[in-house]
């Protein structure tokens, strides 16, 4: 296998990471990433196949260290579809699945749209502004706490303990970043305790409630599966929301585009396919696998699948490196996929699809007040700060 070297954190890469992309996609597809420490694809084909590979799963197969200030933290992973693998998985998949159906994420469009429009109202007219802490940050996280039964007014207190989770899954983790997502982790579920339990005695219209009632062959989530997959909603919906509704304004001025509800569905795949938020997802293997290359990837290592390079290799996509508004772009990585597919995948799509056109019906004639940068946070691509101008 050949060998690439590319720091993660070096300020080239951070901001346009898609050279390197290509040139290691050409070496590859699959290579040895230096920096990572492990294999990486690079390629479509190799991503997509590996992502549905039952040899290869989330759990490493030899258990991590659990240093005690992390404990929280692993417990809460112990429980969530993001680490799990079938058995397991398939239990708790089908169970979050029958109360975050498909009828509630399309009842929450008018609240995407009430919530948006609210937003909106607040912000200046006439001044720059951040719009990631004032739209593109509180819209998800009031959406999740209207999903969960949780009071809006809690939502930044959600959003902090979800920032230093979150963390954990970004390059250069540090002892301090350790013990605050071990912190956040244990707060965030003492929070959760108390909601589920309130709502075993008041059921609501919400997906607590839901959780708690749903049932598969006879089988039903416990408080800690309600708590784990409850958070990971709201991790994985704030995390990546946010960044994609940030990443897709700035390309969207950038390319002097408008959303309308017309054309938001087929523009927020692109969106999604050419900046993606999410660029890496790891696998480990159970058992020695041969990979594509011929080299033979051994039980227990791990496995870098590059999304962020999938979405721009041209044997899928012609001119990747180009936004097309009018592409297809609907075999983006940027879900994950195969048993890990992002189970909330329709509820980031509808958001997306809602947020952007409402923003630029308020503003038409957005504009970047300053050169946006991508924050030094990979495996995440995301602007931390978004100033732009009515």
């Amino acid at each position: 296998m050949k060998r690439i070297a590319q720091s993660l954190t070096d300020p080239d890469f951070v901001q346009n990471p898609y050279p390197f992309y290509d040139h290691a996609r050409a070496l590859g597809p699959i290579v040895m990433w230096d920096d990572m420490g492990m294999a990486a694809a690079f390629d479509h084909a190799s991503v997509a196949a590996l992502l549905r590979d039952r040899r290869l799963g989330r759990t490493p197969p030899t258990p991590r260290p659990r240093p005690a200030h992390l404990e929280p933290f692993r417990i809460l992973e112990d429980h969530s579809l993001l680490e799990l693998e079938p058995p397991r998985h398939t239990r708790l998949r089908k169970l979050v699945l029958h109360a975050f159906t498909s009828r509630r994420v399309a009842n929450l469009r008018p609240d995407i749209l009430e919530i948006s429009e609210d937003l909106l109202s607040a912000l200046p007219k006439d001044a720059p502004f951040d719009l990631i802490p004032t739209y593109c940050q509180p819209i998800p996280v009031r959406i999740i706490a209207r999903l969960l039964g949780v009071p809006e007014s809690l939502a930044p207190q959600l959003l902090d303990w979800s920032r230093d989770m979150v963390a954990m899954y970004q390059t250069g983790v540090t002892l301090q970043i350790e013990t605050q997502a071990g912190q956040a982790a244990q707060e965030f579920t003492d929070f959760m305790r108390r909601y589920i339990e309130e709502r075993r005695t008041k059921p609501a219209d919400d997906l607590i409630t839901q959780l708690i009632a749903a049932e598969e062959d006879g089988e039903t989530l416990s408080t800690d599966e309600m708590i784990a997959n409850c958070i990971l909603l709201l991790n994985a919906g704030h995390e990546a929301t946010v960044h994609s509704i940030g990443n897709a304004v700035r390309v969207l001025i950038e390319h002097t585009l408008t959303p309308t509800p017309d054309t938001a569905d087929a523009l927020s795949e692109e969106l999604l396919r050419y900046e993606a938020p999410l660029h890496v997802f790891t696998r480990f293997a159970y058992e020695d696998i041969t990979l594509p290359t011929g080299d033979i990837l051994p039980k227990d290592a791990e496995i870098a699948l590059v999304l962020g390079s999938a979405n721009r290799d041209p044997a899928v996509f012609d001119t990747p490196n180009t936004f097309d508004p009018n592409r297809n772009a609907k075999l983006h990585t940027s879900f994950g996929g195969g048993l890990h597919f992002c189970v909330g995948a329709p509820l980031a799509r509808a958001e997306l699809q809602i947020a952007l056109p409402k923003l630029f019906e308020a503003y038409p004639n957005l504009k970047l007040q300053s050169p946006p940068s991508f924050a030094n946070s990979y495996h995440f691509h995301k602007h931390d700060t978004l100033i732009v101008a009515p």
